[in-house]
């Protein structure tokens, strides 16, 4: 029977629907599927042999030990897991966007001065130069990479006041929010790193199986080589989701990561801030070990020249537009990806809560993070009918008393990054089906490119404000009938980088835990993930795929290589040819037996 794309988009749709349903989530039923894999593998091993001899001529010997993994320890003999490769289906979905998508977008770059042009061959220049000091090994000491950590943090004690000044220059942002997203965030993510580097570098000890006794085995992390780190950067005329990194100087810190798994990186940062990118530039040049760390600056040109080398791991911050040309250009090279790309974070907001603690963290979340333009504010609130005007209420009052009754003139709020963002800003209020929700806010200054604190109420769910991450000072209220019919809201979309809940019923928060895929979760407060290192952050589907952070970045950026170590002693004859039916059945009995079929199987008994 053939098989097209019609019954793949049917096998899909099915698939799809039982796991919607959730029933793939019960320890039971992944335990049943283990077990009758287990079935399988006892019940149709004659099966298997033979289908293997007629695909590949296999001698029943090797059927027998290469296709049954080996079990993980002595007394787990009966875990096994069967790895056919001529009938296990796997469907990829590859989605393919040519550089020349790039070239035909309307972009408006920096004009490059021709005598110092940033091209193809100079990026694979600095390339070169890069893995020549990756090869040379200094950068899989641990004194170097801790040198180079410690250089970091001595340029954000030093320079501190440099840029706080360049993220008022590029944002106008308030010198608190540096403090608390950018500064101190990086410090502490260098001097934990710092602190546990020593263990993070030491191989991670394994159990092995009496299958290969005598034997130790260890993970080892090695470094992967020469990592790509790309903040966000930007087609100024599209008016789709925007391309600002979320924290610029935060930009560092997959490179802190990336530094400490013992690689080479190029950091490019994003255009849109380029007093925050010019001071990274000339401080990681001061500061930092130049033959192993690079910065470059530009725009879409520089971006597309960087993306034409072969890396050995690309690390993106940005919309899934420009993720999607990210990761075909990494495709050329099948080299691995790290891409968090945002999206529409919900925050659902139940009654019988303190509403002015829910209001105050919404509100921090939301305009306390860079005015909302951030991958983590939050994007919309999901509340029932009834409950939300006093959450409206509420909002507007914690909002006058953050930021007074005049809040476009407000200090202690971020301006919008750039004129193009401010037009698709004020564009998504204006649309008609929109622009009559606005409950609170709406005032707009074009000059100096600031928009107020906006809220808005039951807006239409096929909106442009609803259908789009915001990434900015808009707040829509969707209204619901009770609280569980938020869940269906959000699954209905796309995964989010976060969700966020308030609620003092705990059904409702492990219905939340259970039911909503997102790339990070907090009840009862909003942003404050990413603020814990033992956590990693990352997306899921479309708001990202890998994750970083902590531990999470070194892990990022390393190979975790297995290795296995053995002497001469105990070589056992019944591993080498010629295969006898003897021979075989002692193996069984190494591998799926225990002691009692060891002893019937050496002298040749029965099965009891």
């Amino acid at each position: 029977m053939y098989f097209d794309s019609k019954d793949a988009l049917a096998m899909v749709e099915e698939l799809r629907a039982s796991y919607n349903s959730g029933k793939t989530r019960s320890y039971e039923w992944r335990v049943s599927q283990l077990k009758n894999l287990v079935k399988v593998a006892e019940h149709h091993e004659q099966e298997i042999v033979d289908a293997l001899r007629s695909d590949l001529n296999k001698p029943e010997f090797e059927a027998y030990v290469h296709e049954r993994d080996l079990p993980t320890s002595p007394s787990r003999t009966h875990s096994i897991h069967i790895y056919s490769h001529s009938h296990t289906h796997t469907l990829f979905f590859y989605l393919s966007v040519s550089s020349s998508t790039m070239g035909s977008m309307a972009i408006e770059e920096e004009k490059q001065t021709a005598a110092n042009p940033f091209d193809e061959e100079a990026a694979s220049a600095v390339v070169k130069e890069l893995r020549a000091s990756f090869v040379s090994g200094k950068t899989r000491s641990y004194q170097w990479r801790v040198s180079q950590l410690k250089g970091i943090v001595k340029l954000i004690t030093k320079k501190e006041r440099e840029i706080v000044d360049a993220l008022r220059s590029d944002l106008s942002k308030p010198e608190l929010e540096s403090q608390v997203y950018e500064i101190s965030m990086l410090n502490n993510s260098c001097k934990l790193a710092i602190k546990e580097l020593k263990k993070w570098m030491k191989p991670e000890k394994v159990k092995t199986s009496i299958a290969v006794f005598p034997a130790s085995a260890e993970i080892v992390s090695e470094p992967l080589g020469a990592i790509l780190v790309i903040s966000a950067w930007n087609y100024p005329f599209c008016t789709f989701i925007p391309d600002i990194l979320c924290f610029p100087v935060l930009s560092l810190d997959p490179v802190v990561g990336a530094i400490a798994s013992g690689n080479v990186v190029v950091l490019k940062p994003s255009e849109l801030a380029p007093a925050t990118s010019s001071l990274l530039a000339k401080l990681l040049d001061e500061y930092m070990d130049s033959s192993c760390i690079r910065v470059v600056e530009g725009a879409v040109a520089e971006t597309s020249a960087l993306l034409e080398q072969k890396w050995d791991k690309i690390c993106y911050t940005g919309n899934g537009r420009v993720g999607r040309i990210v990761m075909a250009s990494a495709a050329k090279h099948l080299t691995p990806v790290l891409l968090e790309l945002g999206g529409k974070s919900p925050v659902i907001v139940d009654s019988g809560i303190n509403l002015q603690v829910a209001c105050r963290r919404i509100i921090v979340g939301k305009w306390g993070c860079n005015n909302g333009q951030a991958c983590i504010s939050p994007d919309y609130i999901i509340t029932t009918k009834d409950f939300a005007p006093k959450l409206v209420d509420s909002l507007k009052q914690e909002l006058e008393n953050f930021y007074g009754k005049n809040q476009l003139e407000s200090k202690d709020l971020s301006r919008i990054v750039n004129p193009h963002h401010f037009a698709r800003l004020t564009k998504l209020l204006d649309e008609d089906k929109v622009s009559g929700k606005i409950v609170h806010g709406g005032e707009t200054d074009k000059t100096n490119l600031r928009i107020a604190p906006t809220i808005l109420l039951d807006v239409p769910q096929d909106s442009l404000i609803m259908s789009e991450e915001i990434f900015g000072p808009l707040l829509p209220i969707l209204t619901v009938e009770k609280m569980e019919d938020s869940f269906d809201l959000i699954n209905s979309g796309t995964k989010p980088l976060a969700a966020y809940l308030f609620t003092n019923k705990k059904k409702l928060k492990e219905h939340f835990v259970n039911t909503v895929s997102a790339g990070g979760l907090v009840v009862n407060d909003t942003t404050i993930h990413l603020a814990v290192p033992s956590l990693p952050f990352g997306g899921v589907g479309e708001s990202g795929m890998g994750a970083y952070h902590g531990k999470f970045s070194f892990d990022a950026f390393s190979h975790k290589k297995a290795v296995v170590y053995r002497g001469f002693f105990g070589d056992a004859s019944i591993r080498y040819p010629p295969y006898t039916k003897g021979k075989l059945r002692i193996l069984k009995a190494l591998i799926s037996g225990g002691i009692s079929s060891i002893i019937r199987a050496l002298f040749g008994w029965p099965k009891a």
